[in-house]
């Protein structure tokens, strides 16, 4: 699948879903944005707003016209979930934005949430511009258990904060599936295999765990990964991402008892990141070293 790809998802008792490659941080298999052609037709994550072009063209490649768009639903605030839907809002006159209470005055005002992403994510800044805000009677904030209206088919709210406090996950009953966001880690599927995402300022590891049996009770037969695409097993996923997850955190966790400070923590999983196949040295190596700030920021909290 290439950059600006669009895929119909046949997995589980997926229809009239389809989503596309964005090319997050210029990369292949990283970022995905999914379309449902429900009755209200709706646009689940954003990626960056550098991206959000190849977004509206994929929505003429599925035959959704613009202005018949309703929703756009973003997981979190993180600006590669949210920072263009500023942009689809403006594309898309008609649709509300869906969003966790908390992260709905993010998206009205980014300013704060442009700082704290450029101090975040540091050399993978260039790939970002800054979003839109989104108008405020544009923006439907929701709280876990509610119930976005799609006609055909809804979306069920739930809570999952422990990789960001406005972060929720919805699952489409009419599909059988879940959109994780980053609930459930990132999928690789050219390589078979889920790896931890764990931004600092608010990664909570036994959050984190919770969430992913908030998405277990549920038992979806397909799992949506914002990053990256469907994954056909969802038992499967859930428990290589909690094995990741904790052996991420030990990792680091004994790499700092033995460093020098923590920036040595952090050149050492830089410098040994086995992401480079996947993605590049100019993506993988940046997103070791949030992934281990965000690590050393939970150990900081909870030692």
């Amino acid at each position: 699948m290439a950059i600006g790809d669009v895929r119909a998802v046949t997995t589980g008792d997926c229809t009239d879903l389809s989503f596309v490659d964005t090319g997050m941080y210029d990369t292949t298999g990283y970022g995905s944005v999914y379309l449902l052609d429900a009755e209200r037709p709706a646009v689940v994550e954003s990626g960056l707003g550098t991206e959000h072009d190849r977004v509206l063209d994929a929505l003429d490649v599925v035959g959704i016209d613009r202005r018949a768009v309703e929703v756009i639903a973003v997981t979190h605030v993180h600006l590669d979930h949210a920072g263009g839907v500023g942009f689809l809002a403006e594309a898309c006159p008609n649709a509300e934005v869906v969003v966790h209470e908390r992260g709905a005055p993010h998206l009205a005002d980014p300013e704060r949430l442009v700082r704290g992403t450029e101090a975040a994510v540091g050399d993978l800044w260039p790939f970002y511009t800054s979003p839109e805000p989104v108008p405020e009677e544009r923006l439907r904030p929701v709280a876990d258990g509610e119930r976005v209206d799609l006609g055909d088919h809804e979306l069920r709210v739930a809570h999952a904060p422990g990789h960001a406090p406005h972060q929720v996950v919805y699952h489409d009953p009419a599909n059988d599936a879940t959109f994780t966001g980053d609930a459930a880690g990132v999928w690789l599927p050219e390589r078979g295999a889920v790896r931890a995402t764990t931004p600092p300022w608010s990664f909570d590891l036994e959050q984190c765990l919770a969430d992913l049996h908030t998405i277990g009770d549920v038992d979806p037969t397909t799992l949506l990964y914002s990053h990256f695409g469907p994954h056909p097993d969802p038992g499967t996923a859930l428990d290589a991402a909690r094995t990741a997850l904790v052996e991420w955190v030990e990792a680091v966790r004994a790499r700092r008892a033995d460093a020098e400070d923590d920036e040595a923590v952090v050149d050492h999983f830089v410098g040994t990141t086995p992401c480079v196949d996947a993605w590049g040295e100019a993506m993988a190596r940046p997103v070791a070293a949030v992934d281990v700030r965000g690590v050393l920021d939970y150990l900081d909290e909870r030692p």
